[in-house]
């Protein structure tokens, strides 16, 4: 494979560190995705002057743009009516700042736990109180997503069965609802819950993975640390992902002095014949 085949990684930033990663993203219209707006601290304040910086910075840029949406104490699972409407008016806005930046995807977290995985046998119906606490939830959100062109990704959080996420963002019916793997969660959830290893994930997911966010671990803790740091086997990543999906978002998720390395961190990747 060249070079120029190489699948193009792209980062998650926020406001404060827009700057450091600028002209790597608009070399080649990498894929972006912001992340200011998980708190609800910034949801309930002037998001849209946060809105109005982004658009500044990313004038002309003609790469996929999307957003982290709301996860705080926002339990896709929660069988509360109260709870529930909670969650709606907040993936709402989440879909207001979409529309504001011209992103097409949102990130949701997955509502699976370890818990979960170990007691679907133990009761006949708490698969189908999930399934139907999260259409509860998301039912009219999506309908929206779909009316403006933005895609929800569910992300894996605790999840054990790769296949568990797959099955739910089937369950919408609907182009606007696609899987998401966070490969530092699967790494430990293997290390915790015995989960298959992250390529299994993405062969998992097959068509239906519309987003990853790379990030290595010691299949321990969630480190966010630079792809290559940790125990992902990369290469086995990257293969799954060139014969099972079709070109999901790919954004490097790293936090604090990692951020500034990622170019770095993607230009090795390049070299091993990775990726860009």
């Amino acid at each position: 494979m060249s070079k120029t085949d190489l699948p193009v990684i792209g980062a998650a930033l926020n406001i404060m560190n827009v700057k450091l990663l600028k002209p790597w993203l608009f070399e080649k219209n990498r894929d972006v995705e912001i992340q200011d707006f998980v708190y609800p601290s910034v949801m309930d304040g002037d998001w849209q002057g946060i809105v109005s910086l982004y658009e500044q910075h990313f004038a002309g840029f003609e790469g996929r743009i999307g957003i982290h949406g709301p996860f705080f104490g926002l339990d896709l699972a929660a069988t509360d009516p109260e709870i529930q409407n909670v969650i709606r008016n907040r993936m709402f806005q989440g879909l207001d700042i979409c529309e504001a930046l011209g992103a097409t995807h949102m990130v949701v977290h997955s509502p699976f736990t370890h818990w979960n995985d170990l007691n679907f046998g133990n009761s006949d119906n708490l698969k189908s109180q999930i399934y139907e606490a999260c259409h509860a939830c998301l039912d009219p959100v999506v309908a929206r997503a779909e009316d403006q062109g933005c895609m929800l990704v569910i992300e894996n959080i605790e999840d054990v069965d790769p296949m568990e996420r797959v099955r739910l963002a089937e369950s919408f019916d609907s182009d606007a609802v696609k899987v998401s793997i966070d490969t530092g969660h699967a790494n430990c959830a293997r290390g915790a819950s015995g989960a298959p290893p992250v390529d299994y994930f993405v062969k998992t997911a097959g068509k239906q993975l519309g987003h990853v966010h790379l990030q290595d671990t010691d299949g321990y803790a969630d480190r966010h640390w630079l792809p290559g740091l940790g125990t992902i086997c990369w290469p086995a990543v990257f293969e799954a992902l060139r014969n099972y999906s079709e070109n999901p978002r790919l954004v490097v998720e790293v936090f604090g002095s990692y951020v500034a390395d990622i170019p770095v961190c993607i230009a090795r990747f390049e070299e091993q014949g990775l990726a860009q």
